[in-house]
């Protein structure tokens, strides 16, 4: 039988986006090469943040954390979806007044968001280095093991009985109307929705996708040792650097007691090996704001690839001029599993024609398409 909708990617997105279109009673096929969740949604950190540089990923963001927290209660004990908190840490008196503006910003706009001075941050984590100045609790934000909750979305999620998964299907060629696979076989849909992150350049090549590399390690169980997702307020500019290679501070309290320490960037290498100088530069960071971390056991490290786009916003939408007839929910950089379900939701509205919950506009492909043919 021809599905309604056929999508590339197996993915936190792709899932969502069955699930979506699924439960308005659509028929859905998921094509994915490899497994369900094994790609950049397995190796990223699961963190559901609220984002504030600019109004279109505040608005997405913030979305998006509503939609997961309306969720969290259907989620089973082994998706790890827990209500933690993110705290931003201010190493300094800039970093401070940043946290302050960052509160106002918040608060002006209903997000909770609560200032902590030095005596409430070291009640608040006694493992943090003591030199810090302050902090900025957003108590909503949660962390969630995303490959997991990508199988439920796919197979026990309302509508899931319209879902079909089809795993080790490699996409050769994609167009309006069907998809072609490795193998020569042709599968054929009223709408091809490509949600596969980078890989999605293999199939419309002139996506504006570009690789961003990062490093994560977990340690050994350490229960209680932290207990909010910590970033240093600093991470902001260093997850918008273009170049070269940038760490900053960020550590998540897994349920197991273990710890997920990150993060790293780097624009310049497509090698998915772990590189133990870039490694070791991360670490050296995350010491300075956990002083405890040189005497842990870490067990594993990895990296994963983000799809980042030029102005660091999604492209939910119709491929436009990029691929006509095919629709796109890529680039999501490091913000997937936050916006997974609110891309999903944007995407189903644009399909079935429906009212948007918030504003399509910033997220809609053409905007690069625009600028290309302006060139």
């Amino acid at each position: 039988m021809r599905a309604d909708a056929l999508i590339v990617g197996a993915g936190i997105v792709g899932a969502a986006c069955a699930a979506e279109l699924a439960a308005l009673g659509m028929r859905v096929e998921v094509l994915d090469a490899h497994g369900i969740g094994s790609g950049a949604t397995a190796a990223g950190m699961g963190h559901i943040v609220v984002m504030n540089d600019s109004p279109a990923e505040f608005a997405l963001s913030r979305y998006a954390r509503d939609l997961w927290l309306e969720l969290a209660p259907s989620l089973r004990t082994r998706d790890a979806f827990t209500r933690c908190g993110t705290l931003w840490v201010a190493a300094d008196d800039e970093e401070w007044q940043a946290a302050r503006a960052m509160q106002a910003a918040f608060d002006a706009q209903g997000v909770a968001a609560q200032l902590l001075d030095v005596g409430a941050l070291r009640a608040c984590e006694p493992a943090l280095a003591a030199s810090l100045v302050g902090g900025l609790r957003i108590e909503h934000d949660s962390i969630v093991y995303a490959p997991t909750v990508a199988e439920w979305l796919l197979t026990q999620s309302p509508g899931a009985a319209n879902i079909g998964v089809r795993l080790g299907a490699a996409v050769n060629s994609i167009e309006a109307g069907g998809v072609t696979l490795s193998n020569g076989e042709s599968i054929s849909a009223t709408c091809v929705i490509v949600a596969n992150g980078l890989g999605a350049r293999e199939l419309v090549r002139s996506l504006p996708l570009q690789p961003k590399k990062g490093h994560l390690l977990i340690t050994d169980r350490y229960p209680d040792l932290i207990r909010h997702q910590l970033l240093e307020l600093g991470y902001i500019k260093s997850a918008h650097h273009a170049t070269g290679t940038s760490v900053a501070f960020n550590a998540q309290p897994r349920p197991t007691g273990q710890l997920l320490i990150g993060s790293s960037r780097q624009f310049d290498t497509t090698d998915p090996a772990v590189e133990m100088p870039v490694l070791a530069q991360m670490l050296r960071r995350a010491a300075r704001y956990l002083p405890t971390l040189p005497t842990l056991n870490g067990i594993r490290a990895w990296t994963g690839f983000r799809a980042a786009s030029p102005d660091g916003l999604p492209l939910i939408g119709p491929a436009g001029d990029f691929a006509p007839g095919v629709w796109l929910a890529v680039g999501h950089e490091g913000l997937g599993v936050t916006t997974s379900l609110a891309t999903a939701k944007l995407l189903a509205a644009q399909i079935v024609a429906s009212a948007a919950p918030i504003p399509v506009d910033p997220y809609l492909p053409a905007r690069f398409a625009r600028q290309v043919i302006h060139e």
